[in-house]
């Protein structure tokens, strides 16, 4: 298959281009903050993707400067949805990532922030623009980290560094993420998207059995707790989504103002 038609739905494009699905999160107006139903849009997309036998690598980035900034706050303010719904659908997404049958590149073209952070490298390959950085800001606005950052980010750069980002809410540039092993490699702006180009178009010609098979291999060995950690994160964030911290939290981000 050489080619394939261009979809939109619910802040998310898809396109089909030589055996690569495209995910686009198309919310640039909010940094590509993702809301509930876009978070379920792209879920689906990734299941039904490897489901396609044409499918053999996705590659998720974000419209314009920005990857991921995490959950849409003003979003969720006007349309309140049950915290567990919410951690549920989050959940399902990064399992999707994590065990869809084919390679899942994230080129991470700017800011990932909070649950981006977690799209981001719950990818099989994760590839970082200079400009772009990563920041687990859930502890400022009085949660906790989720989308199974608790288990992937100490994964992939030991618990003291994890530490930091997680419950110091520090933000980790680009250069560091790939000194720290964060990511797979960083590159000039200009040069991501071709660098992933030619990463998926490797893995789309690769023997998609063989590519399935060293992937769950792999996460087996890496992330064998990751349904634990997603179910601690949902009973601890499920609970904090309701509390006054968050609620001071959240309010303050929205008017631009320091928490109390």
């Amino acid at each position: 298959m050489t080619g394939g038609g261009e979809a939109a739905v619910q802040g998310l494009r898809s396109e089909l281009i030589d055996n690569v699905l495209w995910l686009t999160i198309d919310r640039p107006k909010r940094m590509n903050a993702v809301d509930l139903a876009t978070i379920g849009a792209l879920r689906d997309t990734v299941d039904s993707a490897g489901e396609n036998p044409d499918v053999r690598t996705i590659v998720i980035t974000g419209e314009g400067t920005a990857f991921c900034t995490g959950a849409d706050l003003a979003a969720g303010a006007e349309n309140p949805s049950d915290p567990a719904v919410t951690m549920d659908t989050a959940n399902a997404l990064i399992r999707s990532i994590a065990t869809v049958p084919v390679p899942v590149i994230a080129a991470v073209n700017g800011p990932a922030a909070g649950f981006g952070v977690s799209i981001a490298i719950a990818a099989d390959f994760t590839y970082a623009a200079e400009s772009a950085y990563f920041f687990l800001s859930f502890v400022n606005v009085g949660l906790m980290a989720d989308g199974g950052s608790s288990l992937l980010v100490p994964a992939a750069i030991g618990r003291a560094r994890a530490a930091e980002m997680a419950l110091l809410g520090n933000r980790v540039s680009a250069a560091d993420a790939d000194r720290f092993g964060l990511v797979g490699k960083t590159l000039p702006d200009d040069q991501l998207l071709d660098h992933v180009r030619t990463v998926a178009a490797r893995t789309a010609a690769g023997p998609r059995r063989a590519l399935a098979l060293t992937k769950q291999a792999l996460n087996a060995a890496t992330l064998g707790a990751l349904d634990e950690a997603l179910e601690r994160e949902k009973a601890g964030q499920t609970e904090l989504l309701t509390s006054a911290d968050f609620f001071e939290g959240a309010t303050a981000m929205l008017q631009k103002r320091p928490p109390r």
